[in-house]
């Protein structure tokens, strides 16, 4: 055997399954050898007293993504996979926005263009499906599926992007005969501009009505919905940013019956609540924190933690959808229009650096999840859930040398002036963190570490990804 490019010496290895103490070999960007002690090495790391993990995999990612109102998104892929890595992330999965009218071929396609040579990370992209014509249908996404764009997301809401049953049945048809993942955005729109109308005859603009308006009851009875249609047409799904007890009594009852449906769920709803919105005596500082849906309450926090613990939730993602407060040329959060009423405030939350940080402190640092829990939910399922395992995902001989090395008691708030994305901003402002990823290595080569990016130019690749598997 030659000799390995780097070994990553007397780290704590923890994968999904498994943890001990070992030395782990990178050749040509692939894991070759892990054991008590290698030698021979051109370039040896020591990890003594660091936990050596798989890169984190963010399975719901927005970046550089058209908005059609003037609202400019905050991170392109420079700025957003350069925060992703600065996270302890070595892949990212964003969406390949389809607007209505627009072939969803030349989608994809003009995504590519601006990923181009853009990347820190590896990528592979979702497809957004929000005009799903016979052409789309009949042509365009089964070519897609077959060229390893295998999984899209639909909306339940949103002018620009809801599809109705009718709609959601036909795509779900094609994802069964195609065997594509459907990612599902369980809101329902008719509850949500019902709310609308009536807090703004009440003159309840203020962001916290948002919350509001995209009640529980809303994304409950979308999730009870999308898993009907998903049993109707005997299809996997995917029920996205998940943020409390109703949606996912809906998961669990489907489960229990035997349905292919997965849930993810994001840091919004273990480290914030509705209260956030308030902002200072409801002012609008709360539009900082509007996404959709919202965070919910502590009963939903307690409720989500369980569902992390107890598997109900296969995956943690960021749902990184981030956007300026203030913003050049009124492009921000901070607009007139926003001001005029909640329902304008651009929804969505930078969070792609902070994701893996906040599950671990608020997690594995205070036990309410294992280390091996947070490998699962954080990199083995997402790869596993979107056809990329082994290749990523897992410390293993033969998979990509993508890892990360972690301090699990460096403690260190979260501050916008020491974060690398794009937004003026961060949610999470002054949250304490006990846990923190140190280096972050993308095909056995380091791209950040002591707080600074080393790489000296994007090395990430594309991803075409296989089909996922019927469980996880």
């Amino acid at each position: 055997m030659s000799a390995p490019d780097l070994v990553i010496r007397g780290g704590t290895i923890c994968t999904a399954s498994d943890r001990f103490v070992a030395d782990l070999a990178v050749k040509d960007g692939k894991i070759t050898q892990i054991a008590a002690h290698i030698d021979g090495a051109r370039d040896v790391i020591d990890a003594a007293g660091l936990l050596v993990l798989p890169g984190g995999i963010d399975a719901h990612v927005h970046i550089a993504q058209e908005q059609g109102d003037g609202t400019v998104m905050a991170d392109d892929f420079a700025s957003g996979t350069r925060s992703a890595v600065a996270g302890g992330n070595t892949t990212v999965m964003p969406f390949a926005l389809q607007k209505r009218g627009e072939s969803l071929r030349e989608a994809v396609r003009n995504y590519h263009t601006l990923a181009e040579g853009q990347s820190w990370c590896d990528v592979s992209f979702h497809m957004i499906i929000t005009d799903p014509t016979p052409q789309v249908l009949g042509q365009e996404l089964p070519a897609l599926v077959q060229d390893g764009y295998t999984s899209f997301k639909v909306f339940m809401t949103y002018d620009d992007m809801v599809l109705n049953d009718a709609e959601l049945l036909d795509v779900f048809d094609v994802a069964r005969r195609e065997k594509a993942l459907v990612m599902v955005h369980a809101e329902g729109h008719d509850a949500i501009k019902y709310m609308t109308r009536k807090l703004e005859e009440q003159g309840k603009t203020a962001p916290y009505y948002h919350a509001e308006a995209h009640a529980q009851i809303a994304e409950r009875e979308a999730t009870h919905r999308a898993i009907a249609h998903a049993q109707l047409v005997d299809v996997p799904i995917v029920i996205v940013h998940v943020s409390g007890r109703d949606p996912m009594e809906q998961i669990q009852w489907a489960r229990s019956r035997g349905l292919k449906v997965f849930a993810e769920t994001c840091p919004q709803y273990i480290a914030m609540t509705a209260e956030d919105l308030k902002g200072l005596n409801m002012d609008f500082e709360g539009a900082k924190y509007v996404c959709s849906p919202p965070p919910r309450d502590f009963d939903s926090q307690k409720a989500i933690w369980q569902g992390l613990r107890d598997g109900t939730f296969d995956i943690f993602s960021s749902d990184h959808c981030p956007f300026y407060f203030e913003g050049e040329n009124d492009t921000g959060k901070n607009n007139p229009r926003a001001r005029t009423s909640f329902k304008w405030v651009p929804n969505g939350i930078p969070g792609v650096e902070t994701r893996l940080p906040i599950l671990f402190s608020e997690g594995v640092s205070k036990g309410r999840i294992t280390l091996e829990r947070f490998v699962a939910l954080t990199s083995t399922n997402p790869a596993k859930l979107y056809g990329m395992y082994p290749q990523k995902g897992t410390l293993a001989i033969g998979a990509d040398a993508d890892i990360t090395l972690w301090d699990a008691n460096r403690r260190a708030p979260i501050r916008q002036a020491d974060l690398h994305h794009g937004p003026d901003y961060t949610p999470y402002e002054g949250m304490e963190i006990t846990g923190w990823p140190v280096r972050t290595i993308l095909g056995g080569k380091t791209v950040f570490a002591d707080g600074a990016m080393t790489a000296e130019a994007p090395q990430g690749r594309y991803l075409s990804r296989g089909f996922s598997p019927d469980q996880i």
